[in-house]
């Protein structure tokens, strides 16, 4: 082979191109600047952006909020990634990993650091006694699938997503490692739908909210414009739940929160109140 990388006996960090992706994070973590986080006016301060990670946390707010419960009312403050918004002072002191979504609860005594996605997923279903069935197998079974996503995704996203996507040139052999590796947990998915009407069983709950950013966006074509490539109409149950999910006002509402990409009528750059939401979703076409 020509042009082979040798690893050298001592990793250096030597960012290779100006990539604006590959180039965020380095080997150190914390802080690289102060500032402190804005704070709204409602107990629950969420600092995300509306990539699928982030789309989780919103559309269960969104859901409890359908569902009346008003104290899931809740402040979602933008967190510009490429910009390094996450390695500010106060983003660091909720999320010392330094990635979003991350939440503040100050609806109790004292306020609540409330970190990664299926953490926060687990705090809020808990507070508030929704979409978390509370013992027993279907207990189980969502956290099963809540934990199979939060160990999958990476592949897809990290794997399959930075390689084909945003990397600087296309390789085919990281592109067709993480391809079969997506196509085998649409696989996985796609069986588990086939007897189920969501993937937990029967019960609508975090682990859908947790799984559909990624993989529903995926199998809609609306992630990495990768569905011709993977031939996600094969996976009939997963499109199917997918267009069933997509259909939930919450869903729809949720999954444009802290949004800076995408048409104009899917770019809720900040939310404080369901206003925020609603004159952007007028501007949908019919």
């Amino acid at each position: 082979m020509t042009n082979q990388y040798v690893p050298p006996k001592v990793w250096q960090n030597e960012p290779s191109s100006g990539n604006q992706w590959a180039n965020i994070n380095r080997p150190d973590s914390g802080a690289r600047f102060d500032r402190e986080l804005p704070v709204g006016e409602h107990p629950l301060q969420l600092y995300s952006l509306g990539t699928p990670n982030g789309q989780k946390v919103t559309i269960l707010l969104e859901e409890l909020l359908a569902l009346g419960i008003k104290q899931a009312e809740y402040d979602a403050h933008l967190i510009k990634i490429g910009e390094s918004d996450q390695f500010s002072s106060g983003f660091v002191a909720v999320n010392p990993n330094s990635k979003i979504p991350a939440l503040v609860d100050n609806s109790g005594e004292t306020p609540v650091n409330v970190f990664e996605s299926a953490s926060i997923l687990v705090h809020l279903a808990e507070k508030f006694g929704k979409f978390l069935p509370e013992s027993g197998s279907a207990r189980t079974q969502t956290f099963n699938w809540l934990f199979w996503a939060q160990g999958s995704a990476p592949f897809l996203g990290g794997g399959f997503g930075h390689f084909y996507a945003y990397a600087d040139e296309k390789q085919e052999y990281p592109i067709n490692r993480f391809a079969m590796e997506a196509k085998r947990q649409l696989d996985v998915l796609d069986k588990q739908l086939a007897n189920n009407t969501f993937v937990a069983g029967e019960e609508y709950t975090i682990a859908d909210m947790a799984i559909w950013p990624w993989y529903g966006n995926l199998v809609l074509g609306k992630l990495y414009d990768a569905a011709e490539f993977l031939q996600v109409e094969s996976y009939e149950n997963v499109v199917r739940w997918a267009k069933q999910i997509a259909e939930r006002e919450a869903v729809q509402r949720g999954r444009i929160v802290n949004r800076p990409f995408g048409e104009e009528w899917e770019q809720v750059l900040e939310r404080h109140s369901a206003e925020d939401i609603d004159k952007v979703m007028a501007l949908k076409p019919e």
